[in-house]
């Protein structure tokens, strides 16, 4: 964005703090015993913003424009230390005060609405378009406010449908990945990168095969999107229930009972096959 790096490492340590409630625990921790800032007239909630991407990006661009404007009126000779001084200390207010509650804001709209969807007679429809969706969420870290409605789901009907979906995601994100495996096999400075990711992926972490293949190349990345929708709709039509919040990916089947392994692992096929056919099949044809 053009700020001093150094002032973007001190900007992003203050957003993921350890005196802030870790953005992983919100779910499962009482709101009343959230921290909180008393400013009198107002209250903030002292909680962190790891793997939040909106509020990061936001903060960062309002540091950018403070440090420009700083360095223009301020004389060079002691623009050292107050530059650095009346750039990051308004926008780590800023971030705290202002960005972070909007990204928290819009993260609760989408979880009333994934609830709200998931809970209706057009529960299915819903899965498709969740299915499809879940992957950008992930890249704006919005996905965590998921863990909230699965815990709800699980307390108001004895498990999720919604977990599975998300268990899906990962595994066609990491066979997108095994897709272009397969294109470019025999590169092995690409193959460094993408076998761990898509094993990453099948352990429940996409991030790695999300920003170091997928979004490389483009199309993996819808590939994987198209085969999570399917596995999606296939498991919320057929009721694939888990018992609770577990492993993402493969390991996913820890989380059911032991009757429900053979469906878990047939749309786990179907996460597989789907990214990586398309894959390979559209692969092919922008090669040729």
């Amino acid at each position: 964005m053009g700020t001093t790096q150094i002032l973007g490492i001190v900007l992003g340590i203050t957003l993921v703090s350890p005196q802030l409630l870790n953005a992983y625990a919100v779910a499962g921790t009482d709101p009343a015993k959230i921290p909180f800032w008393d400013f009198g007239f107002t209250q903030i909630r002292m909680i962190g913003y790891q793997a939040q991407v909106i509020p990061a990006i936001l903060a960062g661009f309002t540091l950018v424009y403070l440090e420009r404007f700083f360095k223009k009126i301020i004389p060079n000779a002691i623009s050292m230390v107050f530059v650095p001084l009346f750039a990051l200390v308004p926008t780590v207010i800023i971030a705290h005060v202002v960005l972070g509650p909007i990204g928290w804001a819009i993260g609760s709209w989408i979880s009333n609405l994934v609830y709200a969807g998931l809970t209706s007679s057009f529960r299915v429809l819903f899965a498709a378009v969740f299915g499809f969706f879940y992957s950008p969420l992930v890249i704006t870290g919005l996905h965590h406010m998921t863990n909230a409605i699965d815990l709800q789901l699980a307390n108001d009907f004895g498990g999720t449908l919604l977990w599975p979906m998300i268990a899906f995601s990962n595994i066609a994100q990491g066979s997108a990945v095994l897709g272009i495996w397969w294109l470019h096999r025999g590169n092995k400075e690409e193959e460094q990168v993408s076998v761990p990711s898509a094993i990453s992926a099948y352990l429940g972490v996409t991030e790695p095969a999300m920003f170091g293949i997928n979004l490389k190349y483009g199309f993996p990345f819808i590939c994987a999107m198209i085969g999570s929708s399917i596995a999606a709709i296939i498991s919320v039509g057929m009721g694939l229930m888990a018992n609770s919040v577990g492993v993402g990916g493969i390991l996913g089947f820890l989380s059911f009972n032991l009757d429900r392994w053979p469906l878990f692992f047939l749309i786990a096929v179907v996460a597989m096959i789907v990214p990586f056919s398309l894959t390979v099949i559209y692969g092919k044809k922008k090669n040729a």
